[in-house]
């Protein structure tokens, strides 16, 4: 069982920068795919970063590429997304995901487990 808990979430202006934390649990935590989802009012959760097991391979949507940077610290069980250049559209309720499998799956029925979540609102 893993439990993940996020935190940095807040409100920016159009152009700043935030960087979230997903503290984990659990002996396994350097084992699993992470990464982050975000959902907005009336919308699908939607696949936002993800980094394998070792930190070595990542990929993003296309949304937040060259923006957002996903990585890890598997000593510190905490995977982390540095945001910059952020705008109105980033503005969701972002979710750490994680799982089992050497690959996160950008659907999110396909993770293992799931944080509370943190927001995130960005002021134009």
């Amino acid at each position: 069982q893993v439990q993940l808990v996020e935190s940095g979430g807040g409100l920016v202006q159009a152009g700043g920068s935030l960087r979230l934390s997903c503290a984990a649990s659990g002996r396994t935590f350097s084992s699993y795919a992470m990464g982050w989802f975000r959902q907005a009012p009336g919308k699908e959760r939607e696949f936002v970063a993800a980094i394998n097991w070792g930190g070595l391979s990542t990929r993003y949507a296309d949304s937040v590429k060259g923006r957002f940077t996903i990585s890890r610290d598997n000593a510190g069980n905490t995977v982390y997304l540095q945001m910059n250049s952020l705008t109105p559209d980033d503005t969701s309720l972002y979710y750490c995901a994680a799982s089992i499998t050497s690959i996160l799956s950008n659907d999110p029925v396909g993770n293992d487990y799931w944080g509370q979540g943190t927001q995130v609102t960005v002021s134009s």
